[in-house]
């Protein structure tokens, strides 16, 4: 027996009538929030660049594609060899030029016939932002979205111009502070944002990518200030901004030294 059958005979082990209580309670909308926790975790392991945590994360996600796949398999939909059959055509429909006798040079005439797959298969919608999932992370969701307005010229032509257009937003969002109007300055700080997304693309960076790391530098030199103040018996809040500060320069030197 193979490694992958013996994982999707755990599966359908723990969700049999003598299996685990826990599992056999779990339905698809419980699952939810299990199958988001475990990409992100697996995207933390690639930001750690750690071989081992990856392996194992990756592991968990894997598994909550299989617990979906056996709850299908119990409802007689389709199975997790339905899964792995549709995603393979997908990929050599979608890849003429490796599986068949089409020639592409770059990245960007392959981009272009996979949007006309997708249109022969029925899966672009009337409109170019349809498809971009909801629930993904609003800077991620607002980086596809204005990725695909691009496609189609709906685009600054130079970084400077997002510059001029960032302060343009940030003086209304001074104003709608002036005003202290909250859903004033809800909606002006929301441009804000979107601005800054725009210019992500412009230097090819992934927003969602650069504010999780600089979250994880935030976390990390947090923990030292913490780490430092308990050497030295003190409580946070017992510690002046000044000497937090300190702290905080000392972590970042620290860090660069790692």
């Amino acid at each position: 027996m193979n490694n992958f059958q013996k994982l999707l005979d755990i599966m359908a082990a723990l969700r049999s009538e003598n299996g685990c209580p826990w599992d056999k309670e779990q339905t698809r909308d419980s699952l939810k929030p299990f199958l988001v926790e475990e990409a992100y975790e697996v995207l933390e392991a690639l930001d750690e660049d750690n071989p081992e945590n990856l392996k194992e994360e990756l592991g968990d996600l894997l598994f909550q594609i299989i617990f979906h796949s056996q709850i299908a398999k119990e409802r007689g939909e389709f199975t997790m060899d339905d899964v792995i059959k549709k995603i393979s055509e997908k990929m050599i429909s979608r890849h003429p030029h490796v599986f068949g006798s089409e020639r592409f040079e770059t990245s960007q005439e392959v981009l272009k016939q996979w949007d006309e797959r997708k249109k022969e298969e029925g899966k672009l919608r009337e409109s170019l932002l349809e498809g971009v999932p909801k629930e993904l992370p609003s800077l991620l969701r607002a980086h596809r979205l204005q990725s695909r307005a691009a496609k189609v010229g709906f685009d600054w032509k130079r970084v400077e111009d997002v510059f001029g257009k960032l302060d343009e937003e940030i003086e209304e969002f001074r104003t709608a502070l002036k005003n202290r109007e909250q859903s004033e300055i809800e909606e002006e700080l929301g441009d804000i944002f979107f601005v800054l997304v725009n210019i992500s693309r412009f230097v090819r960076v992934n927003p969602e990518d650069a504010l999780r790391k600089t979250i994880s530098k935030f976390i990390s030199r947090f923990r030292y200030i913490e780490m430092k103040a308990a050497e030295a018996g003190r409580g946070l809040s017992d510690m002046t901004l000044e000497e937090m500060d300190a702290l905080w320069d000392e972590a970042k030197h620290h860090g660069k030294k790692e």
